[in-house]
């Protein structure tokens, strides 16, 4: 039994490598990176591959395999409803629109929403997607991963210029990740739609690239208003990440 709960972890660990590494990697790769023999690692894979969680492509590398779509939309559903309590209480403490969106493929994806109480409010509908560059979750999102994977999103999606406000270099917004890096939250100064201003911290520890954010008209959503808001949705995000670990 202990053997077998053992390879399970291999398994789930084999997975893992190949979600950090883009979806895609060579048995010599994920020899390298997990540390298994090569034997150890082809039986396992071999595993995955016959109930489709795996797929092997005619290169011979391994590939995330589409049986795992439905789980990652469950989990996405699941994931929105344990967050729902948590963006209300941001809704509560601020007074705007709280969401929670996370990374699929190169977009952000909106999970969750708890709209604000105001007669004006920003309003995103759950499931939408949006390009990363422009967006503060997008931005959140982003700085979670390595430059080099940026690039390559940055790459497939382009960098459209939804108002003057919008990054359109990516040496440009990767000097603004590090930024987000740095003091932990990320802004979308109008950056999407001019009048709408936007605070996103990253969720450390989700299972998935996370992030939760607040949004309103900047007319209330001044500056000096971000600067209070900024602690409240930090302090949400670390809760909700010790909720998830603990879960």
């Amino acid at each position: 039994m202990a053997e077998a709960v053992r390879s399970l972890e291999r398994a789930f660990e084999l997975l893992e490598h190949l979600a950090d590494a883009g979806g895609e990697m060579a048995l010599s790769e994920l020899t390298e990176v997990s540390g298994l023999p090569m034997p150890t690692i082809y039986r396992l894979m071999r595993t995955l591959v016959n109930h489709g969680y795996v797929r092997q492509e005619p290169s011979k590398r391994y590939a995330l395999g589409p049986r795992l779509i439905r789980l990652g939309e469950t989990a996405n559903r699941l994931l929105g409803t344990w967050a729902r309590p948590v963006l209300a209480r941001l809704v509560d403490d601020v007074g705007e629109t709280a969401n929670m969106a996370v990374l699929e493929g190169d977009e952000a994806v909106y999970v969750a929403q708890v709209p604000s109480k105001h007669s004006m409010r920003m309003f995103t509908e759950v499931g939408r997607r949006v390009q990363p560059h422009c967006t503060g979750v997008g931005k959140a999102l982003l700085s979670q991963l390595p430059d080099e994977r940026v690039r390559e999103i940055l790459g497939r999606t382009g960098m459209a210029a939804h108002t003057p406000n919008t990054f359109t270099d990516q040496d440009a917004l990767l000097a603004e990740l590090r930024r987000v890096r740095e003091q932990g939250f990320a802004l979308d100064d109008e950056e999407q739609e001019i009048g709408v201003r936007c605070v996103a911290v990253p969720l450390r520890g989700a299972p998935a690239l996370t992030a939760l954010s607040v949004s309103g008209p900047s007319g209330r959503m001044t500056h000096e208003a971000v600067a209070d808001v900024v602690p409240i949705v930090r302090d949400a995000a670390d809760r909700f990440a010790k909720e998830l670990g603990g879960a």
